[in-house]
């Protein structure tokens, strides 16, 4: 088989993003890569705010509705509509729900060859990271660090505690079919 999707679940400051980035350079042909960043940035204001949409609270947990949870379910449709079209993509995503996050996408790849890949990064590091860009809610790191892997099932895990985006980039890249 060949693999249409790589899956990248992490949590926030992981790294995901960079190894996305990383694998598209390294990998032969073009891959696509799509971030669960651009969703949420795609989104009106009226659903970054809490009820239906998603929020970030102030001690970094996330929650989401209703509203977020269809257009997200539209999302990752479409992204599979995009892969079974031709095109290779890389997708990073948090899994909040862990298994059952997981299981939303497996429901939308459903007959597509994913490799599922855990991003991992202690807590204490990620949350530096955090603290670094600037961009996130403080808290959001530390708590998604280990919370986003409970359940899950990978192909392959990478560790980005010490590890740089482009060694994992490789790593991940030798298991592509």
């Amino acid at each position: 088989m060949t693999t249409h999707v790589i899956l990248l679940n992490g949590g926030s400051s992981s790294g995901k993003t960079a190894i996305a980035r990383c694998l598209q350079a390294v990998l032969p042909g073009p891959w696509l890569a799509f971030g669960i960043d651009a969703l949420v940035d795609a989104l009106p204001a009226a659903l970054r705010e809490p009820g239906e949409g998603i929020e970030f609270a102030a001690d970094g947990a996330v929650r989401v509705g209703g509203g977020f949870r269809e257009l997200e379910a539209a999302w990752m449709r479409g992204l599979a509509a995009t892969a079974r079209a031709g095109a290779r993509l890389v997708v990073d995503d948090v899994f909040l729900g862990g298994a059952a996050s997981q299981q939303r996408w497996r429901d939308a790849l459903d007959g597509l060859d994913v490799l599922w890949v855990g991003v991992h990064c202690a807590p204490d590091v990620a949350a530096l990271r955090e603290t670094a860009r600037g961009d996130r809610t403080a808290g959001m790191a530390r708590s998604q660090a280990e919370t986003v892997h409970r359940g899950v099932t990978y192909d392959l895990e990478v560790d980005t505690t010490h590890t740089t985006p482009l060694p994992c980039a490789r790593t991940i890249a030798s298991h592509v079919t």
